[in-house]
């Protein structure tokens, strides 16, 4: 299960397509995945979120849920939607992509969310502290001329909603922790009793500023912070504080993602290389063991978010069927997302997906 994705569509199917992604996610051995709201119309009303579950119920190779908007039009300020209206039709609200500058706008749709048990889904981004930025402000950003993103503008936002989430007893999740201090700020909270739980990404897990080419593919939001910050948030998931390992599948057209560090894009595709490359880079060095990962990538997302496991007797399957041993190497060519960008191209990996069915059918099968 992936809660956090973007299929684009309403509104950007020249970068995906529910078709696309759904079909994607069941080559990456997923069986449920949450969209987030980053459309158009933007999900902030139930009429607007229609034109998505139409798509989702046309054409969803999988189990797809989506999430409304916290804000009106997702700008991340401003008016707060009316969450008792899209309650029963989405996964709860997040305005991914945008960071929610106010803490009074901030408090309003944690009550909301809390009274009606709902959850906020929070991209973490203080505006004022983003200075232009586009990559990492680390040593790569120095010494090639870019402009950085500061960690501090990620963690100031978390530190501010745990402490309102403490207030409001709302049920908070953090997307795509990058920082070592998020995941320290995270930790805390859980110990302090807050209802918090936080996911993190592939890239954040394998990569560093360190690896970043002048290349569109390297460049996502958050974005490749440093070693240091790497190795917290794998020592974050090992003791629980990061709940689970998402995608951000964030695919772009080619054209997006062709204009090097400065001008592309932000965003990288990632659901049909996740499994393998936690599977080859952790699994098979000894580092956790199987069910360690399918805890990170399947249990727990289920479980913050009220859903079965897919394994009960007499349910319909929600099952992915891996061939552990079957060594390739990852090329965009392959990929079923229309989205090609991704930073993990021509890295050798094991664990082919073989089978998934969703909804007692099958979703995806390998043809050699």
């Amino acid at each position: 299960m992936d809660v956090h994705v973007h299929f684009r569509e309403p509104g950007f199917e020249e970068k995906e397509t529910v078709a696309t992604g759904s079909a994607a996610a069941a080559r990456g051995g997923f069986t449920t995945v949450m969209t987030m709201p980053n459309l158009d119309p933007v999900p902030d009303c139930p009429e607007n979120l229609q034109v998505q579950l139409d798509a989702i119920s046309r054409d969803a190779k999988i189990n797809v849920i989506p999430y409304a908007s916290i804000t009106r039009g997702r700008k991340g300020y401003g008016e707060i939607v009316d969450m008792a209206a899209l309650k029963d039709m989405t996964a709860g609200s997040s305005d991914d992509g945008s960071g929610i500058q106010s803490e009074e706008d901030m408090r309003s749709a944690m009550k909301q969310a809390s009274a009606l048990g709902c959850r906020i889904v929070a991209h973490c981004e203080d505006n004022s502290l983003l200075r232009g930025g586009y990559i990492h402000d680390g040593r790569y950003c120095r010494e090639h001329g870019h402009k950085g993103i500061c960690s501090e503008s990620e963690w100031r936002q978390i530190e501010r909603d745990c402490a309102l989430a403490k207030e409001t007893g709302c049920l908070y999740h953090v997307c795509h922790v990058s920082t070592a201090e998020s995941v320290e700020i995270i930790r805390q909270a859980k110990a302090g009793g807050i209802k918090v739980t936080a996911e993190t990404c592939p890239h954040y897990l394998l990569l560093t500023d360190d690896d970043l080419q002048e290349d569109g593919r390297f460049k996502m939001n958050p974005p490749l912070r440093s070693a240091a910050d790497r190795d917290a948030l794998i020592r974050g998931l090992e003791d629980g504080t990061i709940d689970c390992i998402v995608t951000d599948h964030a695919p772009h057209t080619a054209e997006q993602k062709s204009k090097g560090l400065a001008h592309s894009a932000m965003g990288i595709v990632g659901i049909e290389t996740s499994f393998p490359l936690m599977y080859t880079h952790f699994i098979r060095t000894g580092r956790w063991n199987l069910p360690f990962l399918i805890e990170k990538m399947s249990t727990a997302p289920r479980r913050i978010f009220g859903l079965s496991r897919g394994l009960e007797p007499g349910m319909p399957a929600d099952i992915a069927v891996f061939d552990l041993e079957d060594k390739y190497v990852i090329d965009p060519a392959d990929f079923l997302s229309k989205g090609k960008a991704t930073p993990f191209t021509g890295w050798e990996v094991y664990g082919k997906t073989i089978y998934t069915f969703a909804k007692g059918k099958t979703a995806y099968r390998y043809d050699k």
